[in-house]
């Protein structure tokens, strides 16, 4: 990739969701690598750290079509990379999934669709969308790949979220004008995360308040914080277009995973709730997205980049990667 412009020959970079979990890691590794970095926020508050980290940092809500545009133009990336989600960091309660999936819904349909409008202004070669890899249709293998297709008629709310995924993610690799890549992540956790010490998940946890839900069958594949950005970094000049699980070598059930994660945030096992009672408290659409879940394979993005994670397993992850924010 031409990365050349008057007076600076590196490769230039614009990330939306700079000070989301994911971009706090993925920042000072775009500026390790040695690209040119706009880093994007809605906080004016955190326009210092963003530049302490050795990004040039810009104020602007990915809603405002205007402002991006300029924002965008102002960078003339060659690359644009997007990491926006909108969800609550604390205080999740189950019954107001509906709620939150509505903000991150309109994250993915609207915020992708303004990037890639800015992104054909700005004349820029590759756009980068993150998804996610935990939401494919519960049917056949534990484990699958890329081709299988999204769990589009999931109970309300996942169904609806579903959807508007798989609207941002068909917008990314129909548009024409550049190369486009997905990355569907699978379940986050590290320092920053919902699954660390002190994120949402591990207090849970520790007030016994995140269960075992039915059989525990349900299969997660995790990815560590640093290893999702480390793909992310590849990607900006490596791997041709097209959609990729970013995930772990080893899906895990619940009954496998849950213990472990518990034991490393300092909580007792979790308590396991019968199905039927946990769609009562949580909802049908959660329950049965958690007891149902299918794990992603890894081996098109191992082969498409050479890639082979830091964190192999949560099993080690949650050993020495979580982190203490």
């Amino acid at each position: 990739m031409n990365g050349s412009n008057p007076g600076d020959e590196r490769v230039r970079v614009f990330l939306a969701g700079a000070t989301g979990a994911i971009g706090q890691a993925l920042v000072p590794k775009l500026v390790k690598a040695g690209y040119q970095v706009t880093a994007m926020t809605r906080s004016p508050e955190k326009v210092d750290t963003l530049a302490a980290a050795g990004a040039d940092p810009v104020v602007c809500d990915v809603f405002d079509r205007h402002a991006l545009r300029s924002a965008v133009l102002n960078a003339q990336p060659n690359v644009i990379i997007n990491q926006l989600t909108q969800l609550p960091k604390s205080g999740l309660q189950p019954r107001k999934l509906a709620k939150y999936y509505e903000s991150n819904n309109r994250v993915r349909r609207e915020g992708t669709k303004n990037l890639l409008d800015a992104a054909q202004q700005a004349g820029a070669a590759r756009f980068i969308g993150q998804s996610v890899a935990f939401w494919y249709d519960p049917q056949g293998d534990p484990v699958t790949d890329e081709h299988a297709g999204l769990w589009l008629s999931a109970p309300a709310p996942i169904g609806e979220a579903v959807k508007a995924l798989e609207e941002s993610e068909r917008a990314v690799m129909r548009a024409g004008f550049l190369d486009g890549i997905v990355l569907r992540y699978g379940v986050f956790y590290g320092a920053g995360t919902w699954y660390s010490p002190s994120g949402e998940i591990g207090r849970q946890m520790r007030k016994r308040q995140y269960p075992n839900i039915g059989s525990g069958e349900g299969v997660t594949s995790f990815i560590h914080i640093d290893d999702g950005a480390d793909v992310c970094v590849a990607f900006v000049e490596s791997g041709t277009p097209g959609v990729y699980n970013v995930v772990d070598d080893e899906p895990a059930t619940a009954n496998d995973w849950m213990p472990q994660f518990a034991n490393a945030v300092g909580a007792k096992p979790p308590r396991r709730v019968p199905a039927g009672l946990a769609k009562l408290i949580a909802g049908k659409g959660l329950v049965e997205w958690t007891t149902t879940a299918r794990g992603a394979s890894n081996a098109k993005v191992k082969n498409g980049i050479g890639w082979q994670p830091e964190y192999p397993s949560w099993r080690k992850g949650f050993t020495s990667g979580l982190g203490d924010s």
